[in-house]
């Protein structure tokens, strides 16, 4: 590695805080030089083929030449201008085209500049509607255990209390209803039964009803049927409360269908997206919300929804999304999506037999190998590089989520590192 870069990455471990790590402990990091198509280049020289989309966002690879494009022709006329009281083409034609590709009842868009905050805009969202309409008891969420929704304190308080990662937190959060979490057998009852018991029990003071569609992310990579999800449709009109959808991570495409929530046949009252929306290149989210919500709020005492990003819509995030959902859509992208996941069921399922392993599983573009025990970060992450890929595992689960664009050969060569991996533990 050139001197240069030693010095940085000296500094780096001694002074910056990097995702889920300890100052005292840093975890190793790798220097990127650049990254090009599904390869990320290190500072030493060598190439590593990209297995998590930089944590599901960069679904079309890296640096490429339409995204490229948007981000420069926008920056000629302006990078950020303010939303309040102002508004832009980029923000009008990406809220278009969000309307147009989620379901018919989502007519009105709240831009983020996270997927985080997009959840808290959701939940101000809910229990202002009920507000609204004279139940101001009606503050509570519901959601379902090995939960994840971001890391700001309403996101936290939704996610898993017990697993999840924000436990320390527990007493200063907000408490909310956990229902057992369900799994892919969609003749599960008891998951079904459990959460319609704390609906019967508390539905008075429930004001929505949060969960991840068909698959749960950083909370343990979990995948469940979409009868489950229908059920629990049925379930929010029988007991009045919201359904709000976290599609933060499955949304565009990533589980096989445009947005999970269509593999359950329903429609949320209220919509997260984020992460792929700008392809990987800028951070921004959105809260979409029904007809039935936004007059809602808009027709009670106190109709202005509370909040607003300073970045809100920034008109270059806004403008590479319009390109990424425009790159999306017309390319064959569910064939590329379902070849993904015809290629990780037949290269992972040798791992079923390895002694370390405890499951095997795959939704689209979604590969999981769990294992009997806790990954040492320390040791598999630079293992994983040596093997010429990027892999980035957490808690018991080695898992990945490629980009869209990526070739069978690569594919097979992360999916091997995997599996080598996976025997080499003890």
């Amino acid at each position: 590695m050139p001197n240069d870069w030693k010095s940085a990455v000296e500094f780096d471990q001694q002074h910056i805080w990097h995702p889920y790590t300890s100052l005292s402990h840093p975890s190793p990091v790798f220097p990127v030089a650049s990254a090009s198509g599904v390869r990320l280049k290190l500072a030493d020289g060598r190439e590593l083929i990209d297995g998590m989309s930089s944590w599901w966002a960069a679904i079309h690879g890296y640096n490429h030449p339409a995204l490229n494009a948007a981000i420069e022709d926008q920056l000629k006329s302006m990078s950020h201008v303010m939303f309040g009281g102002l508004t832009h083409k980029p923000a009008i034609d990406l809220a278009k085209k969000l309307i147009d590709i989620t379901h018919k009842n989502l007519q009105h868009v709240f831009f983020a500049d996270s997927g985080s905050v997009a959840v808290e805009v959701s939940i101000k969202m809910a229990i202002q509607y009920w507000a609204s309409k004279d139940k101001p008891k009606k503050q509570r969420l519901l959601t379902i255990k090995n939960g994840y929704h971001g890391d700001t304190f309403g996101a936290m308080a939704v996610c898993d209390p017990d697993s999840g990662m924000h436990h320390l937190f527990k007493d200063v959060l907000a408490q909310h209803f956990f229902a057992k979490s369900p799994n892919q057998d969609e003749h599960d009852t008891e998951a079904i039964n459990d959460f319609e018991q704390l609906l019967v029990q508390n539905h008075l003071s429930i004001a929505a009803v949060i969960l991840e569609p068909i698959m749960q992310g950083a909370g343990g990579m979990r995948f469940y049927s979409s009868a489950y999800l229908k059920k629990v449709r049925e379930l929010c009109d029988k007991y009045d409360v919201l359904l709000i959808l976290d599609e933060i991570a499955t949304g565009f495409g990533r589980t096989g269908t445009l947005f999970a929530y269509e593999q359950a046949s329903i429609a949320p009252d209220i919509l997260c997206v984020g992460k792929a929306l700008t392809g990987g290149y800028l951070s921004l989210a959105a809260t979409l919300c029904s007809r039935k919500v936004a007059d809602g709020i808009g027709g009670g005492e106190h109709p202005t929804l509370m909040h607003g990003p300073t970045f809100m819509a920034n008109p270059m995030a806004c403008a590479v999304a319009n390109a990424s959902l425009e790159l999306l859509i017309n390319s064959p992208w569910k064939q590329h999506v379902d070849n993904i996941e015809v290629q990780l069921k037949a290269e992972l399922k040798p791992c079923s037999n390895i002694n370390s392993v405890k499951d095997v599983r795959v939704k689209g573009a979604v590969g999981v190998i769990e294992l009997h025990k806790p990954i040492d970060i320390r040791w598999m992450q630079p293992r994983f590089v040596e093997l010429g890929v990027w892999v980035r595992p957490f808690s018991n689960l080695v898992y990945v989520m490629p980009p869209y664009i990526i070739e069978k050969k690569d594919l097979s060569q992360i999916t091997s590192a995997m599996r080598q991996i996976a025997s080499e533990i003890i």
